[in-house]
């Protein structure tokens, strides 16, 4: 659970601090119409916070932890869509007044998140010309991810998005060591579970990780994103313009 906060720190309705940066963006008077509206919520590992086709009731600012974005094809298989840590949000949709995602949106790292209703936040968008201006700036740019990503799966290979992904995830949890399963970066990376492990084996060796059942620690920061392909850093830029 996020800690009390300190003397000047933003706080939710609870009094806990507010740690996603959207939410920090906000100028006052815009925090305060969001701020009896929002409820602190935790995430638990594989929740599904929104189910493909089905109806988005929730927007979700997630403090801390890690929020996959995946499409699910009709027979069941799944690809990366992106993923989303404190810097962003989670099923924005529902505020424009869509009623159905085609994406999963599903924990893979546990913490928590302040969620508000997406009547509710429909609600503020009219009152405010302002807020909605920001929302929809990190739509496209959350888009913008979605699309690099994309390519990124089509174009390049195994090693380079392993080691995109690593790096986007550890900007996210803030720590060297990331709790993921090989099944999960094969679905992330929209691949099989072969090529994951031989990719991960390939930067172990190199003593740039190391991969063990059920977590990746990162040993050598600089060389993974030597590994990585141009667009790690280009997502990493795409999203240093959401709080501008």
């Amino acid at each position: 659970m996020p800690a009390m906060a300190l003397p000047g720190e933003r706080t939710g309705p609870d009094g806990k601090a507010v740690s996603n940066k959207v939410l920090l963006s906000l100028t006052p008077r815009q925090f305060r119409l969001m701020r009896p509206r929002l409820r602190l919520q935790t995430l638990d590992h594989h929740d599904v916070l929104h189910e493909s086709n089905h109806k988005v009731d929730f927007i979700y600012f997630p403090n801390d932890g890690l929020v996959s974005l995946v499409i699910v094809m009709a027979n069941g298989k799944t690809a990366e869509a992106g993923v989303v840590g404190n810097e962003g949000v989670v099923g924005l949709e529902g505020a424009f007044g869509l009623k159905r995602s085609p994406i999963r949106e599903i924990v893979q790292i546990s913490g928590t998140a302040y969620r508000i209703a997406s009547e509710k936040m429909q609600k503020i968008f009219q009152s405010d010309p302002e807020i909605l201006l920001r929302f929809s700036r990190f739509a496209i740019i959350n888009r913008m991810q979605v699309s690099q990503t994309a390519a990124c799966n089509r174009l390049h290979e195994v090693e380079k998005r392993l080691a995109r992904w690593l790096l986007m995830s550890q900007d996210r949890v803030e720590s060297g060591l990331i709790p993921m399963t090989h099944d999960f970066l094969a679905t992330m990376l929209g691949t099989d579970r072969g090529s994951v492990t031989t990719a991960a084996g390939i930067l172990q060796k190199q003593k740039i990780i190391e991969y063990t059942r059920g977590s990746v620690r990162v040993l050598n920061r600089k060389a993974l994103e030597e590994c990585s392909c141009e667009c790690y850093g280009l997502i990493r830029d795409y999203n240093s313009e959401i709080v501008r």
